[in-house]
């Protein structure tokens, strides 16, 4: 009889415990990068690497299997190892989805550095992709017309949504719906990319998505002013988890908060989530953690990566004659990290500048660069190379030799100054601020005089400074290097300016 009580107790024991009561809450994790551009790990393998990620990213599976992985923009472009070629095509951001496909990333949206890519790389790169992609503001234009861009997967095209929605369940029964929405900078003008208003279609999304699902987050690649107005615009959302800029940040909004994580995958933001779907209260507990050496790299994963970089090894011969060659020595780190290359004049700024200037024959008055050029988002100590210096500046580009009224040069080095932060910062040579008076090779600016600079091409186009261009009057002449010349290229410049140094 004893024994009988004791089954039914036990029985009943694990019924109940089987039957648990659905609370009507559920928790989920976002696991979340922005502006990736390498996938080995950076600073003499001290922070970052795809590969760490992906042991976050299963530990994080394996504590809540209700674990997204994000990437809020510009992971295709710019890399040293995607400038060079296999088989005979540019790489071209493959190596990006190559290692995002093995990590089962979640959702993905565009960042302004998807468009360096042409259209036709950009649709091989979006057709190999396994995971799906997000964007309201940024079309494909094709013949005249104007769609989303799409995936051709089995000769089928796959329209990129404007929004996104995923359903989550936990084991008590308790289900949920959540969107996405999403929106692109309109910073890098292409001729097959129309950027419709980020405002009107973020508040689009929204009214077409909140009836639908339970909570709406957003996945965005803005400037943080954009994204505070975009928060302002729709209070409810709890969380935007944003990219562009390059340095880690939390933002309080009304209603949640604004959060980027650092470039390269130095830090990641983990965000775990709690929704009740009775108050339609959600709970956000966010953590920045670095990634870094204590962290082992997925064994998988590992082996996408190093395959690339022995693609990197081989092909970068093709390019360089002597890549390896000790081109010169240095006791003191030379500062290309992307926090300070963005807000303080640094001695490889520097060194990048006397290059620009000696490719000329130091026959200019001063040297600009903007910091958003420098991208190896690192310090180059000891022995350099001339890799380590296509690393430095993967885009490359010619030096070009501008007149320029001492009017407009004064408005340029004023506005890098204030652009701090921010990849319009400029490094400078022979051009120095003591209080509020610039000077030019040493004696004060006059702004009536026609001085003569050495830009990178690309702050000739007007991205970066809006009103640097050939087209204001105030830039009396831009001279192009030819081939053969130094100067046609910023990365050979600065290897014969150190070689010779």
């Amino acid at each position: 009889m004893k024994n009988s009580i004791r089954l039914i107790l036990i029985f009943t024991l694990i019924v109940l415990n089987s039957c648990k009561k659905n609370d009507n809450k559920i928790a989920f994790t976002f696991l979340q990068l922005n502006d990736v551009y390498e996938i080995a790990p950076i600073q003499g393998g001290e922070f970052g690497g795809l590969g760490r990620v992906e042991t976050v990213h299963k530990d994080l599976l394996a504590e809540n299997s209700n674990t997204m992985l994000f990437m809020a923009g510009d992971f295709l472009n710019p890399s040293l190892l995607g400038t060079l070629k296999l088989d005979g095509e540019r790489i071209r951001g493959k190596q990006m989805i190559d290692v995002m496909n093995a990590m089962n990333f979640d959702l993905a949206t565009f960042g302004n550095h998807e468009f360096d890519l042409s259209k036709k790389d950009l649709q091989k790169r979006l057709n190999e992709s396994t995971f799906p992609w997000v964007s309201a503001n940024v079309k494909l234009i094709a013949n005249e017309n104007t769609t989303p861009f799409y995936k051709e997967v089995n000769n089928v095209k796959e329209y990129i949504p404007e929004t996104f929605v995923k359903e989550f369940k936990d084991e008590d029964g308790t289900k949920i719906k959540i969107g996405f929405v999403s929106v692109c900078i309109p910073s890098n003008p292409r001729d097959y990319v129309e950027y419709q208003n980020m405002f009107d279609k973020v508040r689009t999304s929204y009214a077409t998505l909140k009836d639908s699902v339970d909570v709406v987050f957003g996945l965005t690649h803005v400037k943080i002013t954009n994204d505070k107005r975009i928060a302002k615009l729709l209070p409810e959302i709890p969380l935007i988890m944003g990219g562009h800029e390059h340095t880690n940040m939390r933002i309080e909004t009304e209603n949640g908060i604004i959060t980027k994580a650092d470039a390269n995958a130095k830090t990641v933001y983990i965000h775990r989530i709690v929704f009740d779907k009775t108050t339609k209260e959600t709970t956000i507990k966010s953590e920045l953690k670095e990634i870094n050496a204590s962290i082992k790299e997925d064994v998988e994963v590992a082996k996408v990566v190093q395959k690339w970089q022995n693609i990197l090894e081989k092909e970068i011969k093709e390019v360089l004659v002597k890549p390896n060659e000790i081109i010169y020595q240095t006791d003191i780190p030379l500062d290309g990290r992307d926090t300070p290359i963005r807000s303080t004049q640094t001695n490889l700024g520097k060194i990048i500048t006397e290059s620009m200037s000696y490719a000329f024959n130091d026959k200019v008055d001063c040297a600009l660069v903007n910091g958003g050029s420098i991208r190896i988002d690192d310090q180059l100590l000891g022995d350099v190379t001339p890799v380590d210096i296509f690393r430095v500046l993967p885009f490359g580009g010619a030096i070009v030799k501008v007149e320029i009224k001492g009017r407009l040069l004064k408005r340029v080095l004023d506005y890098g100054v204030l652009a701090s932060g921010t990849g319009a910062y400029l490094h400078r040579f022979n051009a120095n601020r003591v209080e509020d008076t610039w000077y030019i090779n040493n004696q004060k600016i006059n702004l009536s005089k026609t001085y003569t600079v050495a830009f990178s091409d690309y702050l000739l186009k007007g991205f970066d400074i809006p009103f640097l261009s050939p087209k204001n009057k105030e830039v009396y002449s831009v001279y192009h290097p030819k081939e053969d010349e130094m100067a046609y290229d910023i990365r050979k410049a600065v290897v014969s300016y150190l070689k010779m140094k």
